[in-house]
């Protein structure tokens, strides 16, 4: 997950415009990682340097603020959604619950991935066709509160070389029962003699205050075709 073509290939970064406020990829690095295979925290976190946010509010202060302000009301109960706003609890800490993973390919079954408590696949996670499109897809459920500002983040390192670092915010979710789903943008497996082999990633999923809800740190193979 997080490897391009062009950017194995070339080294060189993705064009400039909006997307880059989306998603960032980095150019590939020749640093090694100094304490593990799977490099440091300084390396792979650019959202390391928190923002000084206001403090946290359960579900039922959300509504009491502003309550008179007609705009922000419609707003806050277009967030909510589905929330039975006469039922709510007063937990303060959101709950993000990731029930699949999956790896989706044209033409092919979706790879479905199995998520350990742990976080720490035992063996090798998944494998890849070489210079194939792939992209991941996940649900996830909310519960509690409001989560703001999740992001997806992806570090890949080869031989302990970190050769890709993939970083995308996901957007807020409101607290409901049915899950959410949603499918990273399309990238394409590297090929060539080079690219094959055993790679090592972290990937994570964090809120605005840093907190993460799924860290899994894996092994997965390019081939020249599928397993």
């Amino acid at each position: 997950m997080g490897l391009d073509n062009d950017d194995k290939e070339t080294g060189q970064t993705s064009e400039a415009g909006n997307k880059e406020q989306e998603e960032h990829h980095e150019p590939l690095s020749r640093h090694t990682s100094e304490s593990s295979v799977y490099g440091t925290e300084e390396e792979e976190d650019e959202y390391g340097s928190k923002i000084q946010l206001g403090p946290l509010c359960t579900l039922k202060e959300h509504l009491e603020k502003d309550k008179d302000d007609e705009s922000l009301r419609k707003w806050k109960e277009q967030l909510l959604g589905s929330v039975d706003v006469n039922n709510i609890g007063e937990i303060l800490e959101p709950e993000v619950s990731f029930t699949s993973l999956s790896i989706i390919s044209p033409g092919r079954d979706d790879i479905v991935l199995p998520i350990p408590e742990d976080g720490k696949p035992k063996g090798l996670w998944f494998t890849l066709k070489e210079g194939s499109p792939y992209r991941l897809k996940f649900s996830l459920v909310v519960t509690n509160n409001i989560v703001s500002g999740l992001k997806y983040t992806n570090t890949v390192w080869k031989t302990a070389v970190k050769v890709d670092s993939t970083k995308e915010m996901l957007g807020t979710f409101s607290p409901q029962q049915e899950p959410y789903t949603h499918e990273m943008p399309e990238e394409v497996t590297p090929s060539g003699m080079f690219a094959r082999g055993q790679y090592t990633a972290r990937t994570k999923f964090l809120d605005d205050d840093n907190k993460c809800y799924l860290e899994i740190n894996y092994t997965f193979d390019i081939r020249k075709d599928w397993a």
